[in-house]
C-alpha cells in the first residue's frame, strides 16, 4: 500500500509517502515542482502523480532501495524512460 499526503503547498509541493507491505514500512519525503507535474501528469492530482511515480519505482526496485528524500525529477536520472512511462501508472481519465 502506498499512502501519499501533501505536507507543503509551495513550489515545489512537498509530500510524505509511506509504503507498507508484509515486510514493514518505509517513509519518504519527496517534492514535486508544479511545472513537472503538468508535464508528466496533466489532469491528475499531484498526489496521484506522486503515487504513480512510486508505483513506477516499485516495479523496478524494492521499497528499501528508494531514496528517503528526493525531488521527483531525479527519477529520470536513474530511469530515463520515466517521463513517458508514468502515463501507464496513472488512472485512466475518461
Amino acid at each position: 500500500m502506498i499512502d501519499v499526503s501533501r505536507t507543503g503547498d509551495g513550489d515545489p509541493m512537498q509530500f510524505r509517502v509511506v509504503i507498507r507491505d508484509e515486510d514493514g514500512a518505509t517513509r519518504h519525503e519527496v517534492t514535486l515542482r508544479r511545472d513537472f507535474h503538468e508535464a508528466i501528469a496533466s489532469g491528475a492530482t499531484p498526489e496521484t502523480a506522486v503515487e504513480a511515480a512510486f508505483r513506477f519505482l516499485l516495479d523496478r526496485e524494492p521499497k528499501e532501495a528508494i531514496l528517503g528524500h528526493f525531488d521527483i525529477t531525479v527519477i529520470s536520472s536513474y530511469f530515463p524512460e520515466f517521463p513517458q512511462a508514468i502515463a501507464a501508472y496513472l488512472p485512466e481519465r475518461g
